[in-house]
């Protein structure tokens, strides 16, 4: 008879817990990532393409998701002509992201929390094959998904013109942290 119960209460706990998990694939065309590096004299900002990417959601709420972004389309908007080629040219090369090497990095969600649409991600970050974990806030409203994240270069091996590693730099140095601004249209 208690194993009758038993197996009663496991089939309702069962039941209960049971929700379908739906992946959400983001439209790469539609979505963006635009990044703002800092140096001593100023900013420069610019885009990165996505080549794919989905989260994945547990009825209305966000539970993961990855993404692999493109760092061969990394593209600066702020600047024109020569300027651009060069500085574009420079975060192409080994200096900076190396994209001939490693033309993607990815994000992996590891631990979601939060719910209503606002929520706490932990995930890790891939760049050059150094894989760190990073935290950053996320709002999902729709269709609809917003983060902004702030990365240490220095932790990717990126280390050019960091006045954490270079003395002597003055008004050529360029800070170690950069943002990225992510809204994903799903």
């Amino acid at each position: 008879r208690n194993s009758k119960i038993t197996l009663l209460f496991v089939l309702v706990l069962s039941f209960m817990s049971f929700t379908a998990l739906t992946q959400k694939e983001i439209s790469v065309e539609k979505s963006q990532v635009n990044w703002k590096g800092y140096k001593v004299t100023g900013q420069h900002e610019g885009t990165i393409n996505l080549a794919s990417g989905n989260l994945i959601f547990d009825g209305e709420t966000l539970t993961g998701g990855s993404f692999i972004m493109d760092m061969a389309s990394i593209n600066t908007t702020d600047l024109e002509g020569e300027y651009k080629g060069k500085l574009d040219g420079h975060l192409k090369s080994a200096d900076f992201f190396g994209v001939e090497k490693f033309p993607m990095a990815t994000l992996e969600f590891v631990n979601v929390s939060g719910k209503e649409g606002s929520y706490k991600v932990q995930a890790n970050l891939t760049i050059k094959e150094t894989t760190k974990s990073v935290e950053f806030s996320m709002t999902v409203k729709e269709n609809t998904a917003t983060a902004s994240l702030e990365i240490d270069r220095t932790e990717y091996d990126i280390k050019y013109g960091s006045s954490s590693f270079f003395d002597g730099l003055k008004d050529k140095a360029i800070y170690d942290n950069f943002d990225l601004n992510v809204s994903l249209i799903f």
